[in-house]
């Protein structure tokens, strides 16, 4: 792969995964809209890699914390075995529809469609905010709710965090708690799916070919920009709303419908 091609997919997965707009639906559109083949499966180990690196880098004490009260036997379920109990449901969901994710649901049209309608959803719910709850309050029926609109996110063009984002602001958290819960429940899902696309290159050929300069560059990237990311939304979220992205995804959305009904689709 083209070393632009490489640092351009990077930077796009490092960004987009944290903010909501929908990495997927962003490295498909840009492979689409400069002529490039879609990226194999090796270099989708990397920029997954990257993005759970970044995760780990960024809320490594949360994650400490959260693994030491596991069994602290505090009133109430911990944190961890929330977190735990909302990742079920799209581990279910994914391993139901890889095949029509990973193909027959990839299309412009479609991921148009999804930038638009989750956009306008998640703007109804970031007006929606009137308790404003801390991440401290958060209980089973919380961590269900966002546990199952992960699922959504596995339609391109829903963004994982914009989804979670969402139910969490109709469930009365304050946009940075959201937020952070989204990430952290974000750390399970994307470590099952770069185990799960790991053993498969383990089994078709070996892990050996993947060290090389081009996945290393790519998962380097990746992690530096999420964690670049991840603290810059963190921090903005403390202090304005999710309207920026709302418009966002519906122009975004609208351009790229236009742009399908005149452009072929990425082989």
């Amino acid at each position: 792969m083209p070393l632009p091609q490489v640092l351009v997919l990077a930077l796009v997965q490092g960004v987009a995964e944290f903010l909501p707009i929908s990495s997927t639906a962003h490295l498909y559109l840009a492979s689409w809209l400069f002529g490039w083949k879609p990226q194999d499966l090796d270099f989708d180990i990397s920029l997954h890699l990257g993005t759970l690196l970044a995760l780990v880098l960024y809320f490594l004490p949360d994650w400490i914390r959260t693994a030491a009260g596991a069994f602290s036997g505090a009133s109430g379920p911990p944190l961890f075995w929330l977190l735990a109990l909302g990742s079920v449901p799209v581990g279910i969901a994914g391993l139901a529809f890889k095949r029509q994710a990973a193909h027959s649901w990839r299309n412009p049209r479609l991921m148009a469609v999804m930038l638009i309608l989750v956009g306008i959803v998640m703007g109804l719910a970031d007006r929606s905010i009137h308790e404003a709850r801390g991440l401290a309050s958060l209980g089973l029926p919380d961590a269900m709710t966002v546990g199952i609109s992960q699922i959504l996110a596995l339609v391109p063009g829903t963004s994982r965090s914009g989804i979670t984002i969402t139910a969490g602001l109709f469930r009365g958290f304050s946009r940075e708690a959201a937020a952070r819960f989204s990430f952290l429940l974000a750390t399970p899902v994307i470590a099952a799916a770069a185990g799960h696309m790991l053993y498969a290159v383990h089994k078709r050929d070996g892990l050996r070919r993947m060290a090389n300069p081009e996945f290393l560059l790519a998962m380097a990237v990746s992690a530096g920009a999420g964690v670049a990311v991840i603290a810059g939304f963190l921090y903005y979220l403390r202090r304005a709303d999710l309207r920026p992205f709302v418009y966002y995804r519906v122009i975004s959305g609208i351009i790229v419908f236009a742009l399908a009904s005149i452009r072929r689709p990425a082989g």
